[in-house]
């Protein structure tokens, strides 16, 4: 009796253990099947960020073929911003001004967590350097903490920070 009480515990497991995999597997080709911005859309942390994208007219651009790295500003670090900033950024008038924002925050190339902690600095898209610096385990770009890595997209990469980063004057 005991053995067939292991032998059904043990098939148990393993259909559980192999759909397990099957929808890791699913959920990790659904997220990276999504663009940057679809993946930054689904997520409600990233809500001011993607009403800047669209504000900027750079949906398109975020959408394209990539690869691209976006170190993406949590909704939290927007509002870290002087009252009134993420208002101002978001008039028509102010496009240039949060066109270099936003592309200050990306990066050609798909840089990957394990990429990142090799460099002292990246050229933005918007033509500035980002300074990395790297202490322990914690990763800084400009004054902004990395709080999550990795996050895969159909054509590139998102890193979390907690902090909106801003070009040089």
């Amino acid at each position: 009796m005991k053995k067939i009480l292991i032998k059904a515990t043990t098939a148990v497991a393993a259909v559980m253990l192999s759909f397990a995999v099957f929808a890791h597997n699913h959920k990790e080709k659904a997220a990276t099947s999504m663009d940057i911005v679809d993946v930054a859309a689904s997520n409600e942390s990233f809500s001011t960020l993607v009403a800047a994208v669209k504000a900027a007219g750079l949906v398109d651009a975020l959408k394209g073929e990539g690869p691209l790295t976006v170190f993406a500003p949590t909704n939290e670090a927007f509002a870290k911003l002087p009252a009134g900033t993420v208002e101002d950024l978001l008039k028509p008038e102010n496009k240039d001004t949060l066109i270099a924002v936003l592309t200050y925050h990306v990066v050609p190339g798909k840089v990957m967590a394990a990429d990142v902690v090799k460099v002292t600095s990246a050229t933005s898209l918007q033509g500035q350097d980002i300074t990395v610096k790297v202490e322990g385990s914690t990763v800084m770009v400009d004054n902004a903490t990395v709080v999550q890595t990795d996050i895969a997209a159909s054509n590139g990469v998102i890193h979390v920070i907690d902090t909106v980063i801003l070009p040089k004057s």
